[in-house]
Order: structure tokens, then C-alpha cells, then sequence
């Protein structure tokens, strides 16, 4: 009779799932809203496509993903855009500035854009996936549209809160941002013809060695048992 032995691979299993939590955690404790990056150091493209391969993949209200993504690593663009920043530098000695801009309306075409991509991939404009967008389509098309652009720019918030960890993966610091005049983004990046409104940016780099007041500086965040409330 042979040995029987315990199958152990749902421990392996767990211990790598408790590992990679680990992993994750000690990333998101090594991140921090970088004040000053090195000029010196710029991000390599593959970092960089990395954290964009992740973005892509970040969930969105009916996957519609609502916005478009400008990557930005020419200096004078970069200049121009820091002016319209107040003058934060981490758009100018960071290597690549993440522009996130969000429709600034759903309409029938782009709505039906995002159909056709689905059947292209499933094989097929099938009934089912007719029906699903038909019935988006009733209730976007038409809707006040600055409603409509703030539902899409909450999508686009939903993918810089996934860049950001997937920067944090990478070791590449990155720096979200609201503080910047968006009309005039929008008009440095020719956004307006687009039907596009920038909503939030990402500049990404590496932090200074010097002269940023934040590194170093204990990470804090609101105590577990104040933000988390457990209803069983």
C-alpha cells in the first residue's frame, strides 16, 4: 500500500498569497506624494509601459473607460504644462507627465465605439452585447453632460489610484495632482478638439536625493479602527 501523503499546496497556496500582500504593502508604505525628483534620473520605457499595461487594466463603470491617457515627455511641453500647474516642478524634473482626461460626454459613438471593440473581442457583436449597450446608450445619451463628464472623470480617478500602486511596484515615484488650471491643460494639449477635459495628472520620477522636505518623513494615515467599520 502506497505512502499516502498531505497534499500541502493550499499552505504553498496561502503562503505565497500572505508573501505577495506583503510585498504590496511594504510598496505602498515606500511610496509617498514625491516634492522633488531627480532631473537627473529618468524613468526607463519600460517602467514606464509597465505602469501603463496596469492602468489599462483598471476597472471602469460597464468597462467603458471613459478617458484617454497623455503621456507627456517633451521638456517644453512639460515647461508649459508646470506654468499651468502653479509651478510645480515635479512636472519638469520628473521624465514623464501622466495626463488623465476624461470625455467630456457619452455620446452614440463613442458608446457604440466601445461595442464594436467588445464584439471584436469575444467574436462577435452577439444580441446579448446589442441589448447591453443599447440599454447604456438610454441611459448616458442625452443626460446633462457635465453629469456625464463627472461620472467619466471619476473613472479616470479609478485608473490613476491603480498607476499609482503599479508605480509603486516599479520603484518609480509618482506624484498625483489636482493643482493645476485644467482649461489651460487642456488647451497646451489640444484637448477641447478632442471632446476631452483633463481632470487629474501623474508626473513620475525619482525622488531627490535632497531638498525634498517629505522624504524621510513618517507616513501617516487615520487609525484602523477609526476608517474601518465592520459590519457582520
Amino acid at each position: 500500500m502506497p505512502y499516502l501523503t498531505e497534499d500541502r499546496s493550499s499552505d504553498v497556496d496561502a503562503a505565497a498569497s500572505r508573501k505577495r500582500a506583503l510585498m504590496l504593502i511594504d510598496d505602498l508604505n515606500w511610496r509617498y506624494a514625491t516634492k522633488k525628483m531627480d532631473a537627473g534620473k529618468p524613468v526607463s520605457e519600460d517602467k514606464v509601459q509597465a505602469i501603463l499595461d496596469a492602468l489599462r487594466l483598471a476597472p471602469t463603470s460597464s468597462g467603458l473607460q471613459p478617458f484617454e491617457v497623455f503621456v507627456v515627455t517633451n521638456k517644453d511641453t512639460r515647461a508649459k504644462l508646470s506654468e499651468a500647474a502653479y509651478g510645480q516642478q515635479q512636472l519638469v524634473d520628473g521624465s514623464h507627465v501622466l495626463v488623465f482626461a476624461a470625455w467630456d460626454d457619452y455620446t452614440a459613438e463613442r458608446i457604440d465605439m466601445v461595442r464594436d471593440e467588445t464584439g471584436e473581442a469575444r467574436g462577435g457583436v452577439s444580441d446579448n452585447i446589442k441589448e447591453y449597450y443599447k440599454n447604456l446608450k438610454g441611459n448616458y445619451v442625452g443626460r446633462d453632460a457635465e453629469v456625464n463628464f463627472q461620472h467619466a472623470a471619476r473613472q479616470a480617478y479609478i485608473a490613476l489610484g491603480v498607476a499609482m500602486v503599479a508605480a509603486a511596484e516599479q520603484k518609480v515615484d509618482a506624484t498625483p495632482m489636482e493643482g493645476f488650471e485644467p482649461a489651460k491643460f487642456d488647451e497646451i494639449l489640444g484637448l477641447r478638439a478632442k471632446g476631452l477635459k483633463s481632470v487629474c495628472i501623474l508626473p513620475l520620477g525619482y525622488r531627490a536625493a535632497e531638498g525634498d522636505w517629505l522624504n524621510g518623513q513618517a507616513k501617516v494615515r487615520r487609525d484602523p479602527k477609526v476608517l474601518f467599520t465592520h459590519v457582520a
